[in-house]
């Protein structure tokens, strides 16, 4: 194997889980910069209204990219055990049937975006004022769609053997781009938001033409063959059980978050674009929390896969421990430095005012949602995707939805309360999370074992 491949079966653990997380860490950095920089150049150079505008597709193009992404975790899973396994037949077939069902899904998820736009705006209660720069947005951000789902897999299959620095040098180079390109248009072309739209599908294509040129390329283990690529259905069927679950509650609890925002369009536009600025930097603040929670899916799939069910174990407490660390020290920075962080994205005092309210109420509340992401990135690396999705599904969705209609319509309809939604599915899920894992993997389980033994005896 090559040197960039990363075997976590071997060595400290520590080191193996920092060695992939940091560079996955400082990818996702890069790749949310797509949209962030577009946040940043349109709040700056077009206006609140435009801003408010891009704030507001985020949940509806997260949807669709949550429920491949689902995919590509029980792809990534797969792929990870036969790669602990030394596996490399089915490896190489698991490979090509990713990639076989990626290039077709590339296609029907752009014509489903293309078609949908207006109505699922619509129903985000969408203000008419910002309805046209919306739309517009959204329909180019569509066109390279393909672009995004196509890379986001093959640095999934990358991952999964390991592999996270060439991904994150891709994401560096054509985040610079998508800077330059957004700065041209805007700026020296005067395109406005359309112009941002498509600074960031032309960087998309770059990064997934870039990957995939390194998949192919490659005289590693994980080669992809173009001539080879056929679909194995019990492949298929295996990808489908682990990653349609994680799958389908990405796109419930995002298809949730857009009746969210239809609450927040209630208060207007400045609310809208504060909930959007706030909603940037919640993300990078999950960054550490989601490099963790897929590094435990790949290092307890591998280990798993070499039989090391004790080193698997280890391999998770550790990763919730690093995750609540790292996320505790951004919190704290950001909380403090709400204003400053509000201001990168708009100059208007009502938007930042609002910004600034969502974020330090909601942050310090992000340490629960470690414990979420880490301990379901580990299930699934164990080949339970069906425990994660149903809690997360009860408390991200059913619960916060009942809490924002019964707080809306019977308690107080405030911009504060109705962002509290967030936390309260965070803390429900910690707690749901934290006792399903210990009886059913942890010891919890063996106590149960035990006492059926005793009363069988």
């Amino acid at each position: 194997m090559g040197k960039r491949v990363r075997d976590m079966t071997e060595g400290s653990a520590i080191m193996q889980i920092i060695g992939f997380s940091l560079p996955l860490m400082l990818g996702n950095v890069f790749q949310m910069l797509y949209n962030t920089v577009d946040s940043i150049v349109v709040g700056n150079f077009v206006g609140s209204e435009a801003l408010a505008a891009v704030g507001s597709t985020t949940m509806i193009a997260n949807m669709l990219v949550f429920f491949f992404n689902g995919f590509a975790t029980g792809a990534g899973v797969v792929i990870a055990h036969h790669f602990g396994a030394h596996d490399e037949k089915y490896l190489h077939e698991a490979i090509e049937t990713t990639m076989a069902v990626t290039f077709v899904c590339s296609v029907l998820f752009t014509f489903l975006g293309m078609a949908t736009v207006r109505l699922m705006l619509r129903w985000m209660a969408t203000p008419e004022n910002v309805m046209d720069d919306a739309t517009t947005y959204l329909r180019i951000y569509f066109l390279g769609f393909a672009g995004l789902l196509i890379y986001n897999m093959c640095s999934g299959i990358l991952r999964a053997v390991g592999d996270t620095r060439r991904p994150l040098y891709f994401l560096i180079l054509t985040s610079v781009l998508n800077i330059i390109l957004d700065l041209v248009f805007v700026l020296g072309l005067k395109a406005g938001i359309a112009g941002v739209a498509y600074a960031t599908i032309f960087s998309q294509f770059v990064s997934a033409i870039l990957v995939v040129r390194l998949l192919v390329k490659t005289s590693d283990v994980y080669r992809f063959s173009f001539r080879e690529m056929r679909i194995d259905r019990q492949i298929l069927q295996r990808i489908f059980m682990i990653g349609m679950p994680a799958g389908i509650q990405s796109v419930i609890t995002a298809f949730s978050n857009m009746f969210v925002q239809a609450y927040i369009n209630f208060f207007g536009s400045d609310c809208m674009a504060g909930w959007g600025c706030y909603n940037k930097l919640d993300q990078f603040i999950m960054l550490p929390m989601q490099s963790m929670a897929m590094a435990a899916t790949t290092f307890v799939s591998q280990n798993l896969g070499a039989g090391k069910k004790d080193r698997a174990e280890h391999g998770t407490k550790l990763t919730v421990l690093m995750s609540l660390a790292v996320t505790a020290v951004i919190a704290a920075l950001l909380f403090v430095f709400a204003d400053e962080a509000l201001m990168l994205f708009s100059s208007d005092e009502p938007v930042i005012a609002f910004g600034v309210m969502f974020l330090r109420t909601n942050v310090f509340f992000m340490l629960a949602n470690c414990i979420n992401h880490v301990l379901a990135g580990s299930l699934r690396g164990r080949g339970d995707a069906a425990g994660p999705m149903i809690i997360m599904i009860s408390c991200f969705v059913v619960l916060r939805q009942i809490y924002l209609f019964v707080l809306t319509h019977f308690i107080s309809n405030t911009p504060m309360l109705v962002g509290f939604g967030y936390p309260v599915g965070w803390m429900a899920c910690c707690v749901v999370e934290l006792t399903y894992f210990y009886f059913r993997w942890g010891r919890g389980q063996k106590l149960l074992e035990n006492r059926r033994a005793a009363r069988q005896v």
